[in-house]
C-alpha cells in the first residue's frame, strides 16, 4: 500500500469490543490534524469515546458516514499528505477494504478472551480472568448498577505483566441475581470467596464507587488478603451522595427517562449515548435486576444517606491511591478531604464520577505507577 497514506480504522477500546459505532466527525475533510487530535467520536455499550488521530496529516476522505456501526478495524477514513492523488486514495481504500474482508475470516479464530460464569461458593459470578504475572493480581469491582464493562478502557491495560481479574457482583451483569441482604459486608465476603475459588492469597483491589466501600470492608474484615487499593470515587468515605442518580437508574424503563440519570455519571454529558442506555435497559430487564438494585439502594443508603463510614479503615490500611473526578455529580470529591498522610490523593479536574472512563490513559498510568513501588 501507499506509505504516505496512513489509513483510519474503528478502533478497539477494550477486550470485549468487536464494533463501534461513528457518533460523529470532529474534523472536516481537507483540514490538516497532528497525531493526537481528536477526529471522531466512537460510541460503544459503555460509553462514547474520542478517537485520536494516529499520525499527522490532512483527512482526505470520510470513508464511514455518521452513524454507521462497523466491525473493529474497519476503515473509517484516510490521511494523506495534500498532493497525494485523489487515485492513489481510491485504490487505498478499494485495495484495504478487499484486504479487511479476506482477512475478517483468518482473524475470526483470534477470538479475545470472553468472561465465564463461574461457580463461587454455591453462587454463580461471571468473571473475566486476563494476563499473567508473578505479583500479587488485581482484582477490580464495579460500583451500584455496573458490571465487568466498566473496566472496558483498563482491564487489558494493567494486564501488561500482571493478572487482572474483573467480575460482576451478585445483582450485576451476568451474575447471580441474588444479593442477600445487599450489604457491604455480603459484597465483600464474596470478593474473598472468590479470591478462595480462584486460589489467591493476596490481591490488589481496584475498586470503583460502591465497589470502592465493599473492597474497604474487605480490609476491615480480611486484611491480609489485602496487597494495597486503588480507589476510584469510593462510597464510604462521606453521608453524602445524589439519590436522584440512584432513584433514575432503577425506576428508568426507557431511554427518555435513563439518560438523565446516566449523564449524572460523567462531566462531558456527550459521553453518554444511546447504546450505552440500551445496554442498561437490558440488564434491568433480566429476571430479578430491579428487586437486587432496590435492596442494594435500601441497605447502603438510608434516607438519603450512605449509611456505612469507612473513614477509620484507612488509618490502617494497606497502601492507598484514591483518584476522584473534581466534578463528580454523586459522590463530591470533598469526601476525599482529611485523610491520613499515608493517602495519596489525586483530583482530576473537568471529570466526573467514572474517571476509569473518561479519562482511562491517565487513570490507568497513575494505577501502574503507584503498583509499581
Amino acid at each position: 500500500m501507499n506509505a504516505s497514506i496512513t489509513p483510519i480504522t474503528m478502533p478497539k477500546f477494550g477486550l470485549a469490543m468487536t464494533e463501534g459505532k461513528l457518533a460523529g466527525w470532529m474534523v472536516r475533510p481537507g483540514a490538516t490534524v497532528r497525531a493526537g487530535d481528536d477526529l471522531a467520536d466512537i460510541e460503544t455499550s459503555k460509553i462514547t469515546n474520542a478517537y485520536e488521530s494516529p499520525a499527522a496529516g490532512v483527512l482526505r476522505r470520510q470513508v464511514a458516514q455518521e452513524g454507521e456501526t462497523l466491525a473493529v478495524g474497519a476503515l473509517i477514513g484516510v490521511l494523506a499528505d495534500a498532493d497525494t492523488s485523489d487515485a492513489d486514495i481510491d485504490a487505498f481504500i478499494t485495495q484495504f477494504n478487499a484486504e479487511f474482508s479476506a482477512g475478517a475470516a483468518e482473524e475470526a479464530d483470534d477470538i479475545p478472551p470472553e468472561p465465564s460464569v463461574m461457580d463461587v461458593k454455591g453462587r454463580a459470578l461471571r468473571v473475566l480472568d486476563i494476563g499473567h504475572g508473578e505479583g500479587d493480581p488485581i482484582v477490580l469491582i464495579h460500583g451500584f448498577g455496573g458490571d465487568i464493562g466498566n473496566w472496558l478502557f483498563n482491564h487489558a491495560a494493567l494486564a501488561a505483566g500482571r493478572r487482572v481479574i474483573a467480575f460482576d457482583l451478585p445483582g450485576h451483569g451476568g451474575s447471580t441475581k441474588d444479593v442477600g441482604p445487599g450489604s457491604l459486608e455480603f459484597f465483600s465476603s464474596v470478593v474473598v470467596d472468590l479470591l478462595d475459588t480462584l486460589g489467591i492469597e493476596r490481591a490488589h483491589l481496584v475498586a470503583h464507587s460502591l465497589g470502592g466501600a465493599v473492597a474497604l470492608t474487605t480490609v476491615k474484615n480480611a486484611p491480609s488478603r489485602v496487597a494495597s487499593l486503588a480507589l476510584l470515587a469510593p462510597a464510604g468515605l462521606g453521608p453524602d451522595i445524589n439519590m436522584a442518580f440512584i432513584d433514575g437508574f432503577i425506576t428508568a424503563d426507557r431511554q427518555k427517562t435513563l439518560i438523565p440519570a446516566l449523564s449524572y455519571l460523567v462531566h462531558d454529558k456527550g459521553l453518554i449515548g444511546r447504546k450505552m442506555a440500551d445496554d442498561v435497559l437490558r440488564y434491568k430487564r433480566l429476571d430479578g435486576a430491579v428487586d437486587a438494585l432496590r435492596q442494594v439502594a435500601a441497605a447502603n443508603f438510608t434516607n438519603g444517606r450512605q449509611t456505612d463510614n469507612l473513614r477509620p479503615v484507612l488509618e490502617t490500611a494497606p497502601p492507598t491511591l484514591i483518584i476522584w473526578g473534581k466534578d463528580d455529580e454523586i459522590l463530591p470529591s470533598s469526601h476525599a478531604a482529611d485523610l491520613p498522610d499515608a493517602i495519596t490523593v489525586e483530583i482530576l479536574p473537568d471529570t466526573g464520577h467514572m474517571p476509569q472512563m473518561e479519562r482511562s490513559e491517565e487513570v490507568n498510568t497513575k494505577i501502574r505507577a503507584f503498583l509499581s513501588h
